[in-house]
């Protein structure tokens, strides 16, 4: 198992896009690692049998392939068909490097950024009446608190 840092993260990342990264320069790695962590919630170090580094990886190069989209957007010609394909192939891989993460985001949202469970679902708020043994209404004693559940002791 290895730990992966803002200092070796890049260098998995040139080794995964191969070729395309010399049309990537060194800042390109690191803001795409730093847009991944926003986009996750997720922060390096990480170990790379995680879950957590799985995707933060997969969002690294999914902004690193949106780079190079926008690249070949800026040299797009209509009379340079290798250019029109470039930019139709990137397109594809970013839509569903998306599709993907949306997917996992919606089937697995614990899982990203600080989601809490808890806080998932409707909470029930009690109606706040109160009454003594004897039937006396005793709503506006400052005892009294609103009962919300489920709560974080629940």
């Amino acid at each position: 198992m290895t730990t992966y840092t803002t200092t070796t993260m890049p260098e998995l990342l040139q080794q995964e896009v191969k070729g395309l990264s010399t049309y990537l320069v060194d800042d390109d790695y690191n803001n795409a690692i730093r847009d991944a962590q926003i986009d996750t919630g997720f922060a390096l170090p990480l170990d790379d049998a995680t879950y957590e580094f799985y995707w933060l990886k997969e969002r690294a190069k999914r902004h690193l392939f949106f780079y190079l989209y926008t690249e070949s957007a800026h040299k797009f010609k209509v009379d340079q068909i290798n250019l029109q394909h470039r930019f139709e192939h990137y397109d594809k891989i970013l839509k569903t490097m998306d599709d993907r993460f949306t997917a996992e985001i919606e089937s697995r949202p614990d899982k990203f950024g600080s989601a809490n469970p808890l806080h998932m679902f409707g909470s029930k708020i009690d109606a706040g009446f109160a009454y003594d043994h004897t039937g006396y209404d005793i709503t506006y004693d400052d005892e009294q608190l609103v009962i919300v559940s489920p709560s974080d002791s629940d």
